[in-house]
């Protein structure tokens, strides 16, 4: 259970899941943004109806797709960027009073809109907008719906295909035989980071608030970058045996295609990878991968020949780009390949499939450094870029006289809105905030028992290059069977997203199954900065954001669970003490004999509706001025 309980990668469960189907609207909408932020031109695409934009170029899409149970689903454009957020709107009830500001609801890390929408008798969005607010769910960057696209014509396919995976893994856990994963994928995916993190949790049981010793962190690093990079490749391919069919398939040796993949291997390296390697960052990655090459050859005589090209492909990639290096290192990969092929063929007997291996190397090696590319962003990407378009647009959409919302933020969308008040405060600028509601979030866990507390391991920005990215929502699905069927191998698992008895079993299952998605290990390391002396700062440590929250001028109401585990409620008012009385709020929810609260059961469990929800409602009734 040592090991069990040791997985960082479900110290991640934020939010939930859902899949019902409302076809309404999908709108586009483009920001395109002006030289000085935060201010935005807008161009809107709709396909019309009641919540059809006022701006020029309108554009009738078809209908959005069955996993959005919103009323409309928005499109947002971010500056500097390719990714498309979705906005899930939500209409206030006609019957209901009317708000003045609209409400923006912000997901936990990895997780989607669906954990705020589970079901009908379950839908914290529906219930706020039930109650006259007019509701907006953002989906982050790599998130849910969001999507990479040019045009309407592009959003609207990769928006269902993503719709159909997310309700193609509902239906594969419902089969006759209950099984997400094959068990070959389970045991690549879970298992072998299962049996691997047991020095994790050793380690992680004598934290008591402090660091493992460098030692410690480093081999216990090491195992989890094995395992995670294994399954993070395999995973983003969209099938656990990949690894295997390449290495299989790869018997044909094409010498100029070979020299042709390695010489862009290595320009990619010496151009730091589109800007998400520093310089040194670009050398560890070209050792690593020098030394993968190196292993095939150990007990080669030609060994040492490979370690002269070794030597001057490392100085070449130092130098850095310029206009003679792509001759150079294209010469030095053909010797490199020559290498290859003369100890396929000159060593007797012959090493076993040489070349397949070598191939299969580079192409490993490739398939990471996409990783890279693709999930190339951090929590300060959030918090300057995605959050700031999102609002504008709801301002523009909304129009509240006096340019303000109310926004209520779970887990990390609660640490975004903390980060806002910070920033803002500092900066002497107003946060267009009239009210916020934090569920479970702090800007510093240093002095919890938090179970983040297992993310440290990871906190070395050189395990960033070795697990670009955790696959969360891929392997909670593989391990879903193992916590919810006998042997409940890893029942333990419920407990972190909820508390005994306070989520019913096919809401549990949406979601497991539907909600969580692809963590960037460049948002992990930010992340695990709230471990650290002075809480959570930016991505170049030159600012804490708990630093400057008392200088927040903005209503708050902190809400904690009894039985949280990943965000508990010593973390919770460690972040609360720091702000000034009359402008905080604090609740605790669960009581000695129950019920508990866990760390979804606030937005999803059985008892949110009666206890927590009219909290809230009463909150920001008396801030809706």
């Amino acid at each position: 259970m040592a090991t069990i309980q040791s997985d960082i990668l479900y110290a991640f469960c934020k939010a939930s899941s859902t899949f019902r189907s409302v076809p309404r609207s999908i709108v586009f909408c483009r920001l395109i943004s002006s030289p000085h932020r935060p201010s935005f031109r807008l161009r809107a695409f709709t396909n019309g109806g009641a919540g059809e934009s006022s701006s020029p170029a309108a554009v009738k899409l078809p209908e959005k797709p069955s996993i959005c149970t919103a009323d409309e689903l928005h499109y947002v454009s971010v500056s500097n960027s390719d990714w498309r957020l979705a906005l899930w709107r939500y209409h206030p009830s006609p019957q209901a009073p009317r708000r003045n500001h609209p409400l923006l609801l912000l997901s936990g890390v990895g997780t989607n809109a669906i954990g705020y929408d589970l079901s009908p008798g379950s839908s914290f969005a529906r219930y706020m907008s039930g109650q006259g607010f007019e509701t907006w769910i953002l989906e982050l960057r790599g998130a849910g719906l969001s999507v990479n696209g040019s045009n309407s014509k592009d959003i609207q396919k990769s928006s269902q295909a993503i719709s159909d995976r997310m309700e193609a893994t509902s239906e594969s856990a419902s089969n006759s035989n209950g099984v997400v994963a094959s068990e070959k994928e389970l045991n690549n995916i879970l298992d072998a980071i299962s049996d691997k993190m047991e020095s994790a949790s050793k380690s992680a049981s004598k934290l008591n608030g402090a660091v493992a010793s460098e030692k410690e962190l480093n081999n216990n690093s090491e195992a989890i970058s094995e395992s995670v990079t294994s399954s993070s490749l395999e995973v983003e391919t969209g099938n656990g045996a990949v690894s295997e069919e390449l290495t299989r398939l790869a018997t044909v040796w094409d010498e100029s295609k070979l020299v042709a993949r390695l010489t862009e291997t290595f320009m990619r390296l010496s151009e730091r990878v589109s800007g998400f390697l520093s310089d040194n960052q670009s050398k560890i990655m070209s050792t690593k991968l020098l030394d993968q090459i190196s292993k095939l050859l150990v007990d080669s005589p030609l060994y040492e020949r490979f370690n002269e090209i070794r030597g001057k492909l490392s100085a070449l990639l130092e130098t850095g780009q310029n206009s003679g290096i792509t001759n150079q290192i294209t010469d030095l990969s053909q010797k490199l390949v020559k290498i290859i092929e003369e100890s396929q063929l000159s060593v007797s007997p012959p090493l076993f499939d040489l070349q397949a291996r070598f191939t299969s190397t580079i192409e490993d090696f490739q398939r990471q450094l996409d990783l890279m590319v693709k999930y190339d962003w951090d929590f300060d990407h959030y918090l300057e870029e995605d959050v700031p378009a999102a609002i504008e647009y709801i301002m523009n959409e909304s129009k509240p006289k006096d340019g303000k919302l109310l926004a209520i933020g779970h887990s990390m969308g609660g640490i975004l809105l903390y980060s806002m008040l910070s920033r803002f405060a500092c900066e002497e600028k107003e946060s267009r905030l009239a009210a916020v509601v934090t569920l479970a979030s702090s800007l510093d866990y240093t002095s919890s028992k938090s179970t983040l507390k297992l993310l440290l391991p990871l906190a070395d920005p050189a395990q960033a290059l070795n697990v670009p990215v955790v696959p969360l929502g891929a392997m909670l699905a593989a391990a879903y069977p193992l916590s919810s069927r006998p042997p409940y191998v890893l029942s333990w698992l419920n407990t972190l997203i909820s508390a005994e008895d306070m989520m019913d079993a096919d809401l549990l299952k949406r979601l497991v199954l539907n909600n969580f998605c692809t963590i960037p290990a460049k948002l992990i390391l930010q992340l695990t900065t709230a471990f650290r002396e002075r809480g959570l700062c930016n991505r170049n440590g030159t600012f804490f954001y708990k630093d400057h929250i008392h200088k927040n001028n903005v209503p708050i109401l902190a809400i904690a669970g009894d039985r949280d585990m990943i965000c508990p409620p010593e973390a919770v008012k460690e972040t609360v003490k720091l702000i000034p009385d009359h402008l905080v709020t604090y609740k605790l929810f669960g009581e000695p004999e129950g019920p508990h609260y866990a760390h979804y059961d606030l937005v999803g469990g059985r008892m949110a509706v009666e206890q927590v929800y009219p909290c809230i409602i009463e909150f920001l009734s008396s801030h809706d001025k």
